[in-house]
């Protein structure tokens, strides 16, 4: 099924969409510096991570929906192939980023949206781990 919009409209939808600066960003920012943790916030590197924490924690928070979670349930629930290409195409670049920054030698850690809703200190936990193995 194609799209229901016009690429106009589609557009004008998906410019309102943030990139940077969502809820789950924020509160994971919040957490981390009331945790005392240095970090980059959206630093300019392959994958644009939303955090990078030195020398090499790149961090990703992850949206159910545009990421795939639960992908063969969401799947099937979408209501045009745009929006199956669209995420599905996310989900690959997902892996291909996540890849190449643990080939560059990066621990990289992807939290989804709803672990950070609910359990902000357990994601908060597994960073402050992983900067104290280096």
């Amino acid at each position: 099924m194609p799209d229901i919009f016009t690429k106009r409209k589609r557009s004008e939808i998906m410019s309102k969409i943030r990139s940077k600066g969502s809820k789950i960003e924020l509160k994971l920012k919040k957490a981390l510096e009331d945790e005392g943790v240095e970090f980059e916030y959206q630093p300019k590197m392959f994958g644009r991570p939303d955090f990078l924490v030195k020398p090499n924690v790149a961090i990703f928070c992850d949206s159910s929906f545009w990421h795939g979670r639960n992908w063969k349930e969401l799947s099937a629930k979408l209501p045009s192939d745009y929006w199956y290409d669209h995420i599905k195409e996310n989900m690959e670049r997902d892996k291909i980023v996540t890849t190449r920054l643990r080939a560059e030698n990066y621990v990289v850690l992807r939290f989804w949206d709803d672990d950070i809703e609910k359990n902000i200190e357990r994601c908060v936990r597994k960073i402050v781990k992983c900067m104290k193995q280096d």
